[in-house]
């Protein structure tokens, strides 16, 4: 039986209950801790009363963690969020030793495809701790200022290894994670640039294409379709991250969170977000039959010169889609494929 977990708050209890239920199709096995950060999704989370999603209250884990509960005093409520990456896993692994291993995973995360090639990699490896690299194509290689390796997935074994990896991870945390890039730390992410040297070959960097595939590396890939299975440099699509895909008006306009890295062709979109948003639409359903009117956050708007900025740049590229039943329409659909290409060219013209 495999072990994951995660954290997320109300506003996204509509992706991490479409996370789980991607999880438990794939995985049926599967059991799934969640940190609830609000009283709200702990108790909606607790309602569904299923044995495999194991909900846990932020209060828990603080009591006995003081460290992290005095932390919350020096940093914003995001930054803090950060800071519990670390912390939740290793408390998992201290307060369950049974557990053999656990897997953190981002909430903006699903599944397409069996996790198996993720964990018979590791044990073939004889690895503690697994991590993947962002992957970034040759033009976005400047984004690894902010860290080589991804946080949405990581493993740890319960095993002195994959323990002190997390004691390590978790007192940088606790010391520093900032929002803001400083030299050798940004936020939780940068951390992990040292696990290489750190932890030798207890260390697997899993460098299958379709594992955390996401906007940021899907056009460093090749791409196929079969049927209804995907793949990504010949790899089965498994784990794709769907970061900063979020809707901006109803449910028909979407940010597509792809302008700074290449908007994907048509084909693609349809073949990775449109199952997604079923998942979504799935889950928005299921929690509306317990709290009716439950809907998706959505960030308010805002007028200054960089969000203008952003917009004129979302529809010169149609990085934001207008979704029709399961399809996500780009206004632009060829330019946008170039977003990421301008606008690190942009970036050194500017130097």
């Amino acid at each position: 039986m495999n072990h994951y977990c995660t954290y997320f708050d109300r506003g996204f209890l509509i992706q991490g209950l479409a996370l789980w239920r991607s999880l438990a199709r794939h995985d049926p096995d599967a059991t799934l801790w969640v940190l609830a950060l609000d009283d709200f999704t702990a108790e909606i989370l607790e309602g569904f009363g299923e044995p495999r999603l194991k909900s846990v209250r932020l209060a828990e884990l603080e009591s006995h963690d003081p460290d992290l509960a005095a932390a919350k005093a020096n940093r914003t409520r995001v930054e803090y969020y950060f800071t519990l990456s670390p912390c939740f896993p290793r408390w998992l692994l201290a307060a369950h030793p049974e557990l053999p291993r656990i897997t953190y995973l981002d909430a903006d995360m699903a599944f397409f495809a069996p996790p198996a090639p993720i964990f018979s990699a590791m044990d073939e490896a004889g690895a503690s701790v697994l991590v993947t690299a962002h992957r970034f194509p040759s033009w976005l290689r400047h984004y690894e200022r902010h860290g080589r390796f991804n946080v949405g997935i990581l493993a740890f074994r319960n095993d002195a290894p994959g323990r002190a990896c997390l004691d390590d991870w978790r007192a940088k945390c606790l010391a520093w994670c900032h929002d803001r890039l400083e030299e050798g730390r940004y936020a939780d992410q940068k951390y992990l640039d040292d696990w290489p040297g750190l932890l030798g070959g207890a260390l697997l960097e899993l460098a299958d294409p379709g594992v955390n595939a996401a906007p940021w590396n899907w056009a460093g890939q090749r791409w196929a379709r079969k049927g209804n299975d995907l793949s990504a440099g010949g790899r089965p699509l498994v784990l794709f991250h769907f970061a900063r895909f979020r809707p901006i008006v109803g449910d028909r306009w979407f940010q597509s969170g792809q302008l700074a890295y290449g908007v994907m062709p048509g084909w693609l979109r349809r073949s990775i977000y449109g199952p997604y948003w079923r998942g979504l639409a799935a889950a928005r359903d299921e929690l509306a039959l317990r709290r009716p009117g439950l809907d998706f956050a959505r960030s308010p708007a805002r007028r200054d010169c960089g969000s203008l900025r952003s917009l004129a740049l979302r529809a010169i590229f149609g990085s934001d889609w207008v979704r029709v039943g399961g399809h996500f329409i780009s206004v632009v659909p060829i330019a946008g494929r170039w977003s990421g290409r301008f606008l690190a060219a942009a970036r050194r013209w500017a130097r």
